[in-house]
């Protein structure tokens, strides 16, 4: 057992030498490079500084100390220091931060501060060493490293290309190649070597399989979501340990998909999906916008792929992964097992620190708007309220499906005419559709162009000037109208039969122009069903009456599609727990005034009470009992004096509530505590996610239709089903064979299998890998 525990300690020594590193314990240690020194603990680099910088090792060794990585006599011996100045440095630091750690302020004078670096820099690069190892060895970021080699006229050598013939799946199974000839690195020798440096980027772009349809192209990948190839060290897809080591080392930025056979692996046909997710283009626009979240085993590409798929299978949340098995997972992800709960939230939260969620959402939907330019001919924009029930105090909205207002956030969706999602947005403090809609149309012509665009909604947005805006903004507008309005004769209506999107629709309708308060002339067409008229205000005047009324009609495609997120993707779930503080200024209803309004409310109805009881008596009056006026009002004087004491505090009322401002900032209204609202970042990165996992499936189910002839009623079910299913899974040098088990009818099997077809004509490349896609179902050809 002690050899064991010898052999195991030798794996992995605290030091790389004496010239070269400073051991301060079993944890960390001093690297020495020329004039640089870098600070590593559990080899990672947590600090670096030159020679003479003062500042820079003040805070090193108060870094060490206050992280606990090492004490204050440890880190005293190994920088040459008593523990006195430690402490010192120490008591510096909490009174006045970096600033007072030296008694100069700022760097030292008269010392340069880039030769110093770039010297280190260059030595290390004409040593032959990469970029990662550079970056590694000065405990720096990569980047800043070939900015810097730039700069100094290094440029930067061609990547290696696979030799024609190669084998293009034998780099999944080597080490990590170097840009120089050095060996590989051996078991237990130092990590810090420059064995350990950068993979040559690789150009993975799939090619066109010969005879595709070019009509396919929303299943395609764009030529620039082309990304490195990943390095492995492993050669068993069962075990990974290499790999997550090096990832521990911080030298792999994501692990490599490597896949084993098997029979009948859970959840395997969602696979199926991957051709039309990469081509809505969400792992280049991730690439662009959050490029990297940092060494990890579980990179950039693996989290968001995991995300997608999950909401596919039905996972909606990080926690339903508990009744996963990871490793099944993990096989259809190419991995070993897929992440947990907590790695997935701590991805999220990595992801949502760079606060770049509405600039994915914005590339996102530029992308869609590029593919399907011929769905966004008329756009819906409608809010969906997202109830919360914890403790902390948000502002109501009002909940049209339960009919109660209660404390929620209101996120604005934005709709092709086909009900498919093109992007979010979330409203602050529940700001209601007049106010978000300039917002959101700004947003819309940005993503659309110059392109002719109608906007549709309900009655939420009536407003006769935001009319005239969206007339201005070059946009047109379709909405009902609201309020009563004067009946139209039935006279006037007339019998519209038309087929419009392969279905036959039969209105009754009146075509009419109308002009509102504000001077705007519009067109009004007005339905008539059972007596009941509903009028439809537009300004397109090109558009038969049918067409206005069924693309208003239409309408309902959006709230399906709320209902359709809220039951099958957990839309209205809570992701992030935490608040972030919200403008205190903003404006709300005094409920001083609101409680001195209920007083009056209250006197009014009071005093007409006392009037209609004074009426009644009036009614009930004998003219032989009280002849005369004066006689009645003496008769009933105790009710006259009722009401005249009431009017009198009425009046006092009214005058005490038009001293009272009607709106006062939020701060006022909270008795002190501070004005939160939800943390907004990883809610909408995941309805952004959510939002492209059902972009595919409406994909699929659209090129499921010409195989299938009930599409239209079992389309979506019949493709989550396929998705849902297991699926055999067959490796060889070129292709990735996904073998979907029959479904429960042979027509569906048979309509599944052309869909592969179609699928297959794309060449679709896994992410990650060099493996071209190959679906197929057991039994058909």
């Amino acid at each position: 057992m002690a050899e064991d525990t010898r052999s195991q300690a030798d794996l992995f020594p605290t030091h790389v030498g004496v010239r070269d590193a400073i051991v301060i314990n079993d944890r960390c240690l001093l690297r020495l490079e020329g004039d640089q020194r870098v600070l590593v603990g559990a080899g990672v680099p947590i600090a670096h500084f030159s020679v003479g910088d003062r500042l820079a090792e003040a805070y090193a060794m108060v870094v060490l100390v206050e992280q606990g990585w090492a004490d204050q006599n440890d880190v005293a011996r190994a920088f040459g220091r008593t523990t006195r100045t430690v402490r010192r440095y120490q008591r510096r630091y909490d009174m006045g931060g970096l600033a007072h750690l030296v008694r100069s302020a700022g760097y030292p004078k008269g010392r340069a501060r880039q030769p110093a670096r770039d010297r280190a820099v260059a030595r290390l690069k004409a040593q032959g060493l990469s970029t990662r190892t550079i970056a590694h060895r000065l405990g720096v970021d990569e980047k800043s490293v070939r900015k810097r080699l730039r700069r100094l006229g290094f440029a930067p050598r061609p990547s290696e290309q696979l030799a024609l013939g190669a084998d293009p799946n034998l780099s999944a199974f080597s080490g990590p190649p170097v840009e120089d000839a050095s060996p590989q690195p051996v078991l237990g020798a130092d990590p810090n070597l420059s064995a350990f440096s950068e993979p040559p980027v690789e150009d993975a772009s799939p090619q066109p399989a010969p005879g595709a349809d070019p009509n396919l192209s929303a299943f395609s990948k764009p030529p620039e979501d082309a990304e490195p190839l990943p390095w492995t060290a492993d050669d068993n897809p069962a075990d990974r340990r290499w790999d997550r080591l090096f990832a521990c080392f911080g030298l792999l930025d994501d692990a490599a998909p490597i896949f084993r056979e098997g029979a009948a692996v859970p959840g395997a046909s969602v696979l199926l999906a991957l051709p039309v997710l990469l081509g809505t283009g969400v792992l280049a626009a991730a690439r662009r916008i959050y490029g990297s979240i940092g060494p990890a085993f579980y990179g950039l590409r693996t989290t968001i792929v995991t995300l997608l798929l999950m909401a596919l299978l039905r996972v909606k949340r990080p926690e339903a992964l508990k009744e996963r098995s990871p490793s099944d997972l993990g096989r259809v992800l190419g991995l070993d097992r897929a992440p947990e709960v907590k790695t997935l939230r701590r991805k999220l939260s990595r992801l949502a620190l760079a606060a770049r969620a509405a600039d994915f959402g914005r590339l996102l939907g530029e992308r869609r708007a590029a593919a399907r330019g011929e769905a966004l001919g008329f756009l819906y924009v409608d809010g969906h309220v997202r109830v919360y029930h914890g403790k902390r105090r948000l502002p109501k909205a009002h909940v049209t499906r339960l009919r109660l207002s209660l404390p929620a956030t209101t996120d604005y969706w934005v709709n092709d005419q086909v009900g498919d999602p093109l992007f979010v947005v979330t409203a602050e403090a529940n700001d209601h559709l007049v106010r978000m809609l300039p917002t959101v149309l700004v947003e819309v012509r940005a993503m659309v162009g110059e392109r002719r665009v109608t906007v549709a909604f309900d009655r939420g947005g009536w407003s006769p000037k935001l009319f005239a805006q969206i007339l201005a903004g070059n946009f047109d507008l379709l909405t009902y109208r609201k309020g009563r309005g004067p009946r139209i004769p039935r006279r006037c209506f007339r019998e519209h039969v038309a087929t419009l999107d392969g279905r036959e629709v039969r209105y009754a309708l009146a075509d009419q122009g109308v002009r509102l308060h504000n001077g705007l002339r519009l067109r009004q067409v007005t339905r008539l069903q059972d007596d009941h008229q509903t009028p439809i205000l537009t300004s397109r005047r090109d558009l038969p009456a049918v067409q206005v009324a069924y693309r208003m009609f239409e309408r309902w495609r959006q709230e399906n599609f709320f209902k359709y997120l809220r039951d099958e993707y957990a839309l209205d779930a809570l992701v992030d727990y935490g608040a972030q503080a919200a403008d205190p200024t903003r404006e709300v209803p005094n409920p001083a005034w609101a409680a001195v309004d209920a007083q009056v409310q209250k006197l009014r109805a009071e005093v007409r009470a006392l009037q209609e009881t004074l009426g009644g008596e009036v009614l009930a009056n004998l003219e032989r009992k009280r002849p005369t006026m004066r006689g009645f009002k003496i008769a009933h004087g105790h009710l006259n004096q009722q009401i005249w004491d009431k009017v009198r505090r009425l009046l006092e009322l009214e005058k005490r509530r038009a001293r009272v401002p009607h709106r006062v900032p939020v701060e006022q209204t909270v008795g002190g505590e501070q004005v939160v609202k939800l943390a907004t970042e990883r809610k909408l990165l995941t309805n952004l996610l959510k939002m492209v996992a059902y972009q595919a499936e409406s994909d699929l189910v659209r090129a499921l239709a010409p195989h299938y002839r009930r599409t239209d009623d079992e389309g979506r079910t019949l493709v989550q089903t396929a998705l849902a299913a297991a699926a055999d899974i067959a490796v060889t040098d070129t292709e990735l064979r996904v073998t979907l088990r029959p479904l429960s009818s042979a027509h569906r099997s048979r309509a599944i299998a052309a869909l592969c077809r179609d699928l297959n004509a794309t060449a679709t490349v896994f992410p990650g890998t060099r493996l071209r896609l190959r679906y197929a179902v057991a039994g058909l050809p």
